[in-house]
């Protein structure tokens, strides 16, 4: 049972502040909340995101009302989807009081791949993020995915008599759409343009194909976010993109690292000169609450 509410209370967060110092970002970080994603084969995916929530706070204020972080999430009573994400974005300004406000939500994502020979099924998670920010009404979200991949060294195939060392690589790729693609169509243009994609499960004949594959397929980090930026830089359905790749070299103690970023023509309307910006329902399913308004 709730108490009653003493209204009576100071709120010393409305207190004035006098050091005329505005604060670019002030909120809550780390908050986990139940959440459903859009799933390409079965439909709906429930997993569990952490939610980093912020605000502008202006300078004649001393404090941002943390508790109303927690409650924008909570009275969401039924699980957040990226569907509604937008609408979180511009609740959470409103309720704070703000001109602009930044959430990243960030979840784990599981495709149920094939084994390539064998076709045996296992899971294979993937880190997903999806950032949003709004100023002064105006919103951007962006999707960001962690792909584990092979790589494998061209410089070592050539100069060895046999083998060549390889390791598992972090590619991460942050992007902007113009219109919607599905979470397991963007990971598998990164995971093409690998040595070889990674598997939950293997047999004997899938883990011969695998390491085959990475040898005919030899990859520095720098081909990699060449290969991949060039697939995205083509893509008339990405608006932005910054591809990272970390290889962890397994015969150094340290990681090699590329990154390349880049922006595509503004995609214009035929019904009019405005360009389409996606929208957050075009990443996730439809929740309880229906689409953004």
């Amino acid at each position: 049972m709730n108490l009653p509410i003493d209204f009576s209370l100071i709120d010393v967060q409305n207190l004035a502040d006098t050091r005329q110092l505005a604060i670019d970002k002030v909120g809550i970080r780390a908050i986990r909340h139940p959440v459903i994603v859009k799933d390409k084969s079965s439909g709906a995916q429930h997993t569990v995101a952490t939610f980093n929530m912020y605000v502008h706070l202006p300078k004649h204020f001393k404090g941002t009302h943390m508790s109303r972080f927690v409650e924008i999430l909570n009275e969401n009573a039924r699980e957040i989807s990226i569907e509604n994400f937008k609408s979180v974005l511009q609740e959470m300004v409103v309720k704070l009081e703000a001109s602009s406000g930044y959430i990243e939500m960030a979840f784990p994502y599981f495709i149920n791949k094939s084994a390539p020979v064998s076709g045996v099924k296992s899971l294979l998670d993937y880190e997903i993020t999806l950032i949003g920010e709004i100023n002064n009404g105006k919103c951007d979200v962006k999707v960001k995915a962690l792909i584990p991949v092979t790589s494998l060294c061209p410089c070592s195939k050539k100069i060895s008599a046999y083998g060549a060392h390889n390791q598992r690589s972090h590619v991460t790729i942050t992007i902007g759409l113009n219109e919607f693609i599905w979470l397991e169509d963007m990971i598998a243009m990164v995971e093409a343009q690998a040595s070889s994609e990674l598997y939950g499960l293997l047999k004997r004949p899938d883990e011969k194909y695998v390491t085959e594959l990475a040898y005919d397929n030899p990859k520095f980090v720098e081909d990699m976010v060449r290969d991949i930026a060039t697939v995205f830089k083509n893509e008339s359905r990405v608006k932005s993109y910054t591809i990272e790749c970390e290889n962890f070299e397994s015969i150094h103690n340290h990681s090699a690292y590329a990154c390349i970023s880049g922006e595509n023509p503004k995609k214009v309307s035929k019904k009019s000169s405005a360009s389409y910006t996606v929208s957050a329902e075009d990443l996730c399913i439809s929740s309880e609450s229906g689409y953004c308004e």
